[in-house]
């Protein structure tokens, strides 16, 4: 297998800022994308859910750029755009037409600057109000929805920046200042803590000029604090379950494990062994839970890769009607301690590397991937070129290395079991059996 190798350029402005460039001209278009090294876990006890508050903020204008407008501009400019935000970063896209870029870096680099110019009470009361409106929507109002955050808390103690949820908490939420919000923007969003990658049809002397020109003259913050300490044990050391009776229609087994960073080769074995447990119809747990013996609607297997001292993987079994739950669960786990004891096939194997690599391959096709991974690999492991070699090291996962790091992850003292069941009250209504994935 060859594939396809990403050519970029990688340098950093004198106030920090990492620009990394990679030239393509198959289409008419470039991708713009920014990560700024802050997420959930570097925010402080009392103050959780100011990162992901940011992401609602910064587009709510900036000096140059009313309420809005970036949004608009963008759109009405031929593109996309968003934002995201988790444990380690915050993240800003655009993919626009090739002419359009001088237009995108300005508008990054102005509310990278000068965002603060338009941060007002009235703006953080209403940005204050949607996060906590997709909390209750997405999470507390939604069926199995804070499935995940009860997994953090098994997973990571109280004192360590995994703990809560990227969303924060409303009490948080409520008592954030505008001063509390403008420090920490004053604190992190500096042109040293963040990495700009464009990929796609660019002059990459032509956009070094206006990357100096708009960012160049944002002053680095000297002192940017690092997150605390995250170091771990590598196991729970005990099972942890819970029982959450909530209104959802079907019992739902929840399955957490605590495991090696991203970048460790035995995460790359897990992720490979992912495919394996739930790749498709031909996966283990799918052919025994829902093809065979009927017991489950469906199962999910997933990594998470993490560097704040431990990553997750995490699955899921929703129990088909009439189903004993702990039926489900015994085969769900059943199949999880297969992988330790004894090696998995070739068949298997080959089949998990070729969905590894389909997926690898067309994500590497688009532009905004491309960016995206590269300031990911920037920003996490500080190695772009982790672009070219992630496919290869997932190829090189053998058979023994899922059976080792299956039996130092997925036993039963490093295991968090929820079990989500239908309250006394709940009604019969049918609702969207989303992958939790």
């Amino acid at each position: 297998m060859t594939a396809p190798s990403v050519r970029f350029t990688d340098e950093r402005l004198a106030n920090g800022l990492r620009l990394i460039i990679s030239e393509d001209h198959l289409a008419p278009v470039v991708a713009v994308n920014i990560w700024y090294n802050v997420g959930s876990k570097h925010e402080v006890a009392g103050k959780t859910g100011f990162a992901h508050l940011f992401e609602h903020v910064m587009f709510q204008g900036s000096r140059h750029v009313a309420k809005a407008e970036h949004m608009a501009l963008v759109q009405a400019a031929g593109g996309t755009l968003n934002g995201s935000t988790f444990f380690d970063r915050t993240n800003y896209f655009e993919t626009v037409p090739s002419h359009q870029l001088e237009l995108v870096l300005w508008l990054e680099a102005d509310r990278m600057a000068t965002l603060l110019d338009a941060l007002n009470q009235a703006n953080l009361d209403n940005q204050r109000d949607v996060v906590k409106n997709e909390k209750r929507s997405s999470y507390d109002n939604r069926p199995y929805g804070a499935w995940f955050h009860k997994l953090q808390e098994h997973l990571f103690p109280p004192e360590h920046p995994y703990h809560h949820p990227t969303i924060g908490s409303m009490e948080d939420l409520d008592a954030a200042s505008i001063e509390d919000v403008a420090a920490f923007f004053r604190t992190y969003y500096a042109p040293n803590n963040a990495v700009l990658s464009i990929v796609g049809d660019v002059d990459p002397a032509q956009a070094r000029t206006w990357v100096e020109r708009y960012f160049g003259e944002i002053p680095a913050h000297p002192a940017i604090p690092a997150p605390g300490d995250t170091s771990l044990p590598p196991s729970l050391g005990a099972e942890a379950r819970e029982v959450v009776e909530d209104q959802v229609p079907l019992p739902r087994h929840f399955f957490g494990f605590r495991a090696p960073v991203m970048g460790d080769p035995r995460f790359d074995a897990l992720e490979v062994a992912s495919q394996i447990l739930a790749g498709g119809m031909g996966s283990r747990l799918y052919r025994r839970l829902v093809r065979e013996e009927r017991i489950a609607q469906d199962v999910a297997f997933f990594s998470l890769g993490l560097i704040g001292g431990a990553s997750i993987v995490a699955g899921q079994a929703t129990v088909r009607p009439g189903v004993d739950p702990a039926v489900v669960e015994r085969a769900f786990e059943e199949e999880l301690e297969r992988l330790s004891r004894e090696p998995v096939t070739e068949d298997e194997l080959a089949r998990a590397r070729a969905l590894i690599e389909t997926w690898e391959l067309e994500a590497l096709q688009r532009v905004d991937e491309r960016a995206d991974r590269l300031s990911m690999y920037a920003t996490l492991l500080d190695d772009p070129d982790m672009i070219n070699r992630q496919l290869h090291r997932y190829l090189a996962v053998s058979a023994p290395d899922i059976q080792v790091v299956a039996a130092e992850v997925l036993r039963p003292d490093n295991r968090v079991v929820l079990t989500y069941m239908p309250a006394a009250n709940a009604t019969a209504a049918t609702t969207d059996e989303e992958s939790a994935a």
